[in-house]
């Protein structure tokens, strides 16, 4: 939004290193704490740095912001990646989901059709990005936190279904142990790589052959989005994301959620027709340059921002 030339105030919780990232793009972040109940210092300084800066339009991030933020002379906005408890976002004048699920979910819950709007993620442009060294003939790549809601351990089931593939898994998080032992038990740890996190996504991306989403639970899937972007076919458990985002056939395969013989029968289907997944790769690049880039996006949420801005009297 800032490089698009709308003036921008970040407040964030207090984070050193993202302050600085915001810095250096040319913001002034406010850093406040934005604890837990007993915070009664947050809410005052945010009212206060609201007050100062004098915004149209305040976007309160997920619960905790939506929380903190008072109303005033600006329209508050709060603004869903998930199925979130709606008690966080009372004060809200309007509502954003991520997902057209998320604003069906939310107006099911009473909110006014015309207070909640669909404004989805971008993902970075990684075509072209130099490729990663990847082990495997056949090489896949799954990326996320390790928790159960990923549902990586059935990725390594459908690789055992699949000889000769490798699949790659990049991200750390609590289930990383139960999965190593799950793939020493499937006889797979020869041909599984857990990369921990890496920030070289789209060289990842770049290397392997076929992008796996095993997830039991996905608000949207960004990583859909990267691997789109990137150029990548892509297998998917079909997770409210997922099923939101792919047209089963043309942009992507969807499979039941928590199916590992499914899974494995979509990836092999692509290794036995790379023609077949190079469609698929090409349609899915094609819908992430429609909708989801950061140019597409950021023009959506500017002419989102001018219509619930207040209008205010000239002086």
């Amino acid at each position: 939004m800032h490089a698009a030339g709308t003036e921008v105030l970040p407040i964030i919780r207090s984070d050193a290193a993202r302050a600085a990232r915001l810095r250096a793009g040319g913001l002034a972040p406010v850093e406040l704490g934005f604890g837990g109940l007993f915070d009664v210092v947050t809410g005052v300084r945010l009212h206060r740095a609201l007050t100062r800066f004098a915004p149209a339009v305040t976007v309160a991030w997920m619960n905790r912001a939506a929380r903190f933020a008072p109303k005033g002379d600006w329209t508050l906005v709060g603004r869903l990646g998930g199925y979130y408890d709606l008690k966080y976002y009372r004060r809200c004048d309007h509502l954003v989901g991520n997902t057209r699920d998320i604003v069906g979910w939310v107006i099911a819950q009473g909110w006014p059709a015309n207070r909640v709007h669909y404004l989805p993620n971008f993902a970075a442009d990684l075509a072209g990005a130099a490729p990663a060294e990847l082990p495997g003939a056949t090489r896949l790549l799954a990326m996320g936190r390790l928790h159960r809601n990923k549902g990586f351990d059935i990725a390594l089931r459908a690789l055992a279904l699949l000889p000769g593939a490798h699949l790659s898994i990049a991200g750390e998080g609590p289930e990383r142990g139960a999965l190593e032992t799950l793939a020493r038990d499937l006889g797979v740890a020869d041909r599984v790589g857990f990369l921990g996190w890496r920030s070289d996504i789209g060289a990842l991306l770049a290397a392997c052959d076929i992008f796996v989403c095993s997830s039991r639970h996905e608000p949207l899937g960004n990583i859909v989005l990267e691997a789109w972007s990137a150029g990548r076919p892509v297998v998917a458990a079909a997770a409210q994301g997922p099923s939101e985002l792919i047209t089963d056939g043309e942009t992507g395969l969807l499979v039941p959620v928590e199916d590992a013989e499914a899974l494995a029968a979509g990836i092999g289907s692509l290794t036995d027709d790379p023609q077949r997944a190079a469609r698929l790769a090409q349609q899915g690049r094609a819908a992430y340059e429609r909708d989801f880039t950061e140019t597409a996006v950021v023009a959506r949420w500017r002419g989102f921002l001018v219509d619930v801005a207040p209008r205010r009297k000239a002086a």
